[in-house]
């Protein structure tokens, strides 16, 4: 089979040629004929048909297609055409097409073999196709040659310009940057067969960007083309970029990208303070760390290059005050860092400095990079609460100290110029029990009740101060008051002790062991001594023995017990201790007498029952509480009776019960009544102790309470405490009639907290009431309306 097809260029058709020429002189079909020229027979034209089949060599001559691509005519583009050897011109031979694209990209005309494309050919879509052609007997359908392959190449047109396929870029490259530093390197691609001609040969160019940045024309690097080029300036550039084909000569394609390129910051800018000198004020009640201002230092650069650090480095306040930096925002915050007091000092000055912690080698000409400014600071007075020295009480006192003993000195001042007076109280909420009192002008601190270490050890009270002058100012104290031991309490059995003893026991045995407890803690320890009581020491029964460990055996001191003549023995036992005073109780040891059997276990302990000689009959029985039931009734009839006796049986129901007058037999004193309370108490504690005046118009059930104060306090010439001791005496008392009440109010007049509360001095005063109406009250109120009400005179009063 012939082929051939058209070239795109003169040398191909030329080798195409040559080559169809060379092709179509080799006749390599060969025909033997054997034997004389008569006529063969069928099957000797059979056997010579097999013999020349077999001596037939395919006779496909081979070649590849070319064909441009992007053909726009309106005709079929010819391709080539298929002959073969065999074919004599008249149409016996029939030619098919068959592989990629046959049928719907090429057509071949099955007489004469052309090859036609019948639609649009692109290379970037495929670049080649592989198709088989076959020669057939138009007449019988028969295989005139073996099916043979060949190929149809696209041949490349520079269709398709470059293109920037990772476009639109970002960049970035430090300011300041030297001349020739690398940026970022574009890449442009290009869909044209690089094999053929110039068409995928990209050339870079820079359209816009210059004079700031270059390109590199074969690699497409950026380049920083200017020096010193700065971020504060300007920070954002954008660069295109372009990539032309054909070697960028005339009537090439070009494609076109964005480069973005940021200038990123460098620290090349030191900081500055836009204020020399900062005005600040601050309350002297501002807590420690709490902020008095803030400054800041600005500097262009930005991030980590704009980080700042700022420090006290001279002025008075260095002790006082304190500057922080915030990483947010890059401010200083000077705070507070002790205490401060207008009256000590009213103001301060300090010198702040800011400077980068991020330092460039490089850039060190252009510092120094930190800077300082001057911060005034003024101290504001403001109405302090008390202050107590010292800031807190530690008191130790004895669990038997006296009702009204001053214990420890609570003082506080006024920290303020005008240096108020001071009034003393107790938070109740830390004194529920109501163990102590203040002084309301003196701060002494003292005993108001008895106190007891067994039941509260610690107290934990506030001691509050108040100004006279300004009640909301109040400080606060904390005094802890510990308890101290005496021996107040004896030592008892730990628990109730109860032995048993046999009735076969024998002389010394051991029957119980007992040890005893004391609420007190002596710093020393406890230590226990056991006797037998005085009254006990001489007893037939029973001894014992002081083990000096605290515990004693209880010991037999005979046998032969019976149970019969006595089951119960009550033996006291005296227990001391080592406390000064020395205190001792005695306990009661309960010991039964037991029958026991043979090893010593006890069998019974309770006395065998008599037996009655007669027993009673249930009908006696019977009998017997039915007689007892018939009395309590009759019992009862006739206390209802008396009852009903007494009361009225008419009630007048016009009677107004409200109206009835309730007479008692007992009155308050009032202040006619001498009798119920002596003043002189009051003033001479010593003579109310000797001379003791009774009431004579009715007599108390019970004695005075002036013998129940302890003695050394009845002595004290201090009023105070001898009320704070009655006081508890006759809470304590339930049983108190209440001839006579007293109500302390402390201190009236000038420097007390209620001032004067006498009205005599209201005549000297300006008052706006009126007491006109006095004169229209009679005769009897005369004097009064001269002495108060208005008068028409103008002469002098006297």
């Amino acid at each position: 089979m012939w082929t051939s097809g058209r070239m795109s260029n003169a040398k191909n058709l030329f080798g195409l040629g040559v080559s169809l020429y060379f092709w179509g002189l080799m006749d390599l079909t060969t025909t033997v004929l054997s034997g004389s020229a008569r006529p063969l027979t069928e099957g000797q034209e059979d056997n010579l048909s097999d013999k020349l089949h077999q001596r037939m060599k395919r006779s496909w001559v081979w070649n590849q297609f070319f064909v441009l691509e992007e053909y726009t005519g309106t005709d079929p583009l010819y391709v080539g055409k298929l002959h073969s050897d065999m074919d004599r011109g008249d149409g016996s031979i029939k030619y098919i097409l068959s592989g990629e694209g046959a049928g719907i990209v090429f057509t071949i005309d099955d007489t004469t073999g052309d090859i036609h494309a019948i639609q649009r050919l692109d290379r970037e879509e495929r670049s080649q196709y592989t198709l088989r052609a076959q020669a057939l007997d138009r007449r019988t359908g028969r295989p005139m040659e073996p099916e043979s392959e060949f190929i149809i190449k696209i041949q490349d047109i520079n269709d398709n310009e470059p293109k920037f396929l990772d476009g639109p870029y970002v960049a970035s490259v430090p300011e300041m940057s030297p001349v020739g530093t690398s940026v970022i390197q574009v890449t442009a691609t290009d869909a044209d067969d690089p094999t053929y001609g110039n068409s995928a040969r990209v050339v870079y160019s820079i359209l816009q960007g210059q004079p700031y940045f270059s390109v590199d024309s074969r690699t497409g690097l950026i380049r920083t083309a200017l020096m010193n080029m700065d971020r504060e300036a300007k920070e954002y550039y954008e660069v295109i970029i372009q990539a032309k084909d054909m070697g960028g000569q005339l009537g090439g394609l070009a494609g076109t990208t964005t480069v973005n390129i940021t200038l990123s910051d460098v620290n090349d800018n030191p900081p500055r303070f836009p204020q020399k000198h900062y005005q600040m004020s601050v309350l002297e009640s501002a807590p420690v760390s709490s902020t008095v201002g803030r400054v800041v230092a600005k500097d262009l650069d930005e991030g980590i290059n704009a980080e700042m650090k700022y420090s006290l480095v001279d002025g008075d306040g260095l002790d006082v005050f304190d500057i922080n930096t915030d990483p947010n925002y890059q401010v200083g915050i000077i705070t507070v860092r002790k205490p401060l007091s207008f009256e000590s000092k009213k103001s301060y000055t300090l010198k702040v400095e800011g400077a980068n912690p991020h330092l460039e080698m490089r850039f060190l000409n252009l510092g120094p990079f930190r800077d300082t400014t001057t911060v005034h600071i003024s101290v504001e007075d403001v109405d302090e609460p008390p202050v107590f020295e010292p800031s807190i009480y530690f008191v130790e006192v004895p669990e038997d100290v006296e009702i009204g003993t001053t214990i420890q000195i609570i003082s506080a001042k006024d920290p303020d110029v005008t240096n108020n007076s001071i009034r003393y109280s107790i938070d109740r909420s830390s004194d529920p029990g109501r163990f102590f009192y203040v002084d309301i002008t003196s701060g002494a601190l003292m005993t108001a009740r008895p106190l007891d270490r067994e039941d509260i050890s610690w107290h934990n009270i506030t001691v509050l101060a108040m100004e006279l002058n300004n009640p909301s100012q109040v400080g606060s104290v904390s005094v802890t008051v510990k308890v101290l031991d005496v021996n107040d309490n004896a030592p008892e059995f730990a628990r109730f002790y109860e032995a048993f003893v046999c009735e076969n026991a024998k002389a010394g045995q051991l029957i119980q062991t007992v040890s005893a407890i004391d609420r007190d803690d002596p710093q020393e320890g406890q230590h226990f001594y056991y006797s037998l009581a005085p009254e006990a020491a001489n007893n037939p029964n029973f001894t014992l023995r002081d083990n000096q460990d605290n515990t004693a055996w209880i010991l037999t001191r005979r046998s032969g017990f019976r149970q019969h003549e006595q089951s119960t023995f009550y033996l006291p036992i005296l227990i001391s201790d080592n406390g000064r005073p020395v205190l001792s109780s005695t306990g009661t040891l309960t010991v039964h007498v037991c029958s026991c059997d043979e090893e010593g276990m006890v069998m019974s302990c309770n006395a065998e029952a008599y037996v009655l000689p007669v027993s009673l009959s249930r009908g006696a029985l019977i009998a017997i509480l039915a007689c007892i039931f018939v009395l309590l009734v009759l019992v009862l009839l006739i206390l209802s009776m008396r009852r009903q006796r007494k009361q009225p049986y008419i009630i007048d129901e016009e009677e107004n019960i409200h109206e009835n007058i309730v007479r008692y037999d007992d009155e308050g004193g009032g202040e006619e009544d001498t009798e119920a309370f002596d003043i002189a108490a009051m003033w001479n504690p010593r003579e109310a102790q000797l001379v003791v005046k009774h009431r004579q118009d009715m007599l108390p059930e019970i004695e005075s309470l002036s013998r129940y104060v302890p003695q050394a306090c009845v002595m004290d010439n201090n009023v105070h405490n001898y009320v704070l001791a009655k006081l508890y005496e006759a809470d304590m008392d339930l049983w108190a009639p209440p001839f006579d009440s007293l109500q302390t109010y402390m201190f009236e007049g000038n420097g007390s907290v209620a001032e004067s509360l006498s009205s005599l001095q209201s005549v000297t005063t300006d008052s706006d009431q009126s007491y006109d109406y006095l004169t229209d009250w009679g005769p009897r109120f005369k004097k009064l309306a001269e002495m108060y009400g208005a008068t028409d005179s103008s002469g002098a009063l006297w």
